[in-house]
């Protein structure tokens, strides 16, 4: 009885490790120089940085990323408009230093998404829990949240004076 109920045990251990969290943000990444480049590549493509901030070990994080690489439109629309880096918050790398320079997007919770331009200009900081509905995201609010802050959006030429 004692052996049953030990192998038993191992197999639950076992079965509730076996579903590792899949690895979205990568704490060994060099957040500054993501985003150096990816202002090289923006102002190249006429398109703004979309940094989401977060962590493999945050639900809301994973629900956003799986979300954002599976709705057809909502990939679509970043792809067209945005640079999309990663920035890691976790014990292992807070990257204080990056989060510092953006003003510390981090007191909205995780995920939080700063937009900067093609300069590096931080132009919007969101909360992700006003993209939220249920018990995940809403893609109306996600895709309605990317146009306002596109390089379209922001053109000045759009707003002439009548």
């Amino acid at each position: 009885m004692r052996t049953l109920f030990t192998v038993l045990f191992c197999f639950i251990l076992y079965s509730g490790n076996s579903q590792e969290i899949t690895k979205i943000y990568n704490p060994d990444a060099d957040v500054a120089s993501e985003i150096s480049l990816g202002l090289i590549k923006a102002k190249s493509e006429n398109k703004h940085l979309f940094l989401q901030v977060g962590g493999n070990w945050c639900s809301w994080c994973r629900k956003f990323h799986k979300l954002c690489t599976e709705d057809v439109e909502i990939k679509s629309r970043l792809e067209k408009s945005f640079i999309v880096i990663l920035v890691n918050y976790s014990k292992e790398n807070r990257n204080f230093a990056a989060l510092k320079k953006l003003e510390y997007p981090q007191r909205f919770g995780f995920p939080v998404f700063v937009i900067l331009d093609s300069t590096g200009k931080r132009i919007h900081t969101q909360s992700s829990s006003y993209l939220e509905e249920g018990d995940g995201y809403s893609s109306k609010k996600i895709l309605e949240f990317l146009s306002q802050w596109s390089p379209e959006a922001l053109n000045p030429g759009n707003y002439k004076e009548k």
